[in-house]
């Protein structure tokens, strides 16, 4: 592959980064609030209904989070692109991409809004390089650029993009369906990994989206999965400090307690010290560790009716005990991993002067 591609491809994941960036505040909302208030309702028909006017009004909160998340993925991306400009266009492409299309059920959600929020930065990008007269210079970022660009954006989406990704996403979603208890497994295990590879980066939002996307449509037991895996990298590294002190610094064992209190809210950035400072030893524990209790949540047909995880969201899970038992074990998993290939801090110490 030649240098100039990879140039660009390195730009592209920069551009993602940074709409993911944006979006995550949205997401912890979105996921925290409905959390909460899910856990004050009672399970009925159609998942956990909410009866408390306040914990109806902080689930509304929550759900707004969570509309908002895909329209500010695009629209930061398109801003990483083209400047504040692409932030409007950006926008409008994800929430056009986060609604039903034609007659389609499905949204093509967020893998339509990452490519509407890179096709509106560069839209805006090539509007922005014209040479125009000098008398349309000031209107253009606030009216011409805006209204064009948006406009292309849109009207691309609607009869060229959205029905192609709505049909892939409408195929993924009713494979998802009819997979048998083996094919859960291995869901179970793909997720796993990805959620913990880069612990909020896009590698696990894809895999987040995915649940949500079959939460939309019903679907709740790939989501259980998936909280397990969420909470049990930063638990399983506070664990491990608490295991064995000495292969870890004064700071890391710091660390490791506010590790320990993300886990318990479902915060797998809790993991991202110990993964930053030794990626080789910790990456492949954590990863290991999220798969491993991710299987425990499929084969014991664990539910998630809220799109969030660790033990904050047990309320709101089905087969409550097969949810403990798969952090438990993943937690563990992770602890004697990474403390089976780290060596001691002294050793450390020595082996690099």
């Amino acid at each position: 592959m030649s240098e100039l591609v990879m140039d660009e491809l390195k730009k592209v994941k920069n551009h993602l980064m940074t709409g993911v960036s944006y979006m995550i505040p949205s997401v912890v909302v979105g996921g925290i609030c409905i959390a909460g208030a899910l856990a004050t309702g009672t399970p009925g028909a159609k998942g956990m209904e909410v009866t408390s006017v306040l914990a109806n009004h902080i689930l509304n909160i929550g759900v707004a989070g969570f509309t908002l998340m895909i329209p500010i993925l695009a629209g930061y991306i398109a801003y990483s692109l083209a400047g504040k400009p692409g932030v409007v266009p950006g926008m409008i492409g994800g929430y056009l991409a986060n609604q039903p299309i034609a007659d389609s059920p499905y949204k093509a959600g967020f893998l339509g809004a990452i490519v509407m929020g890179l096709f509106a930065g560069y839209i805006v990008k090539w509007i922005k390089g014209w040479k125009v007269p000098s008398y349309l210079r000031p209107v253009m970022p606030i009216f011409v650029i805006p209204i064009l660009s948006s406009l292309l954006v849109g009207l691309t989406y609607i009869y060229l993009l959205g029905q192609p990704i709505a049909s892939v996403m409408g195929g993924i979603t009713d494979g998802l369906k009819s997979i048998s208890q083996q094919g859960a497994v291995v869901i179970a295990i793909i997720t796993g990994l990805m959620i913990a590879f880069d612990m909020g980066g896009p590698v696990n939002k894809t895999a987040c989206m995915f649940a949500f996307g079959l939460m939309a449509e019903g679907v709740y037991t790939v989501m259980g999965p998936i909280g397990i895996a969420i909470c049990t990298p930063p638990l399983g590294m506070g664990l491990a400090t608490l295991l064995a002190r000495r292969k870890y610094s004064e700071e890391e064992l710091e660390a490791g307690k506010a590790a320990l209190a993300m886990g318990m809210i479902g915060i797998t950035e809790g993991a991202i010290p110990f993964a930053a400072a030794d990626p080789l030893r910790v990456l492949p524990s954590i990863m290991t560790g999220s798969a491993v209790g991710a299987v425990i949540g499929a084969l014991g047909k664990v539910a998630d009716h809220a799109p969030h995880g660790g033990p904050i969201v047990l309320p709101v899970v089905d087969n409550p005990l097969f949810y403990i038992l798969g952090i438990v074990v993943g937690t563990v998993v992770t602890a004697l991993l990474v403390n089976s290939l780290k060596v001691d801090v002294s050793k450390e110490y020595a082996r690099q002067a």
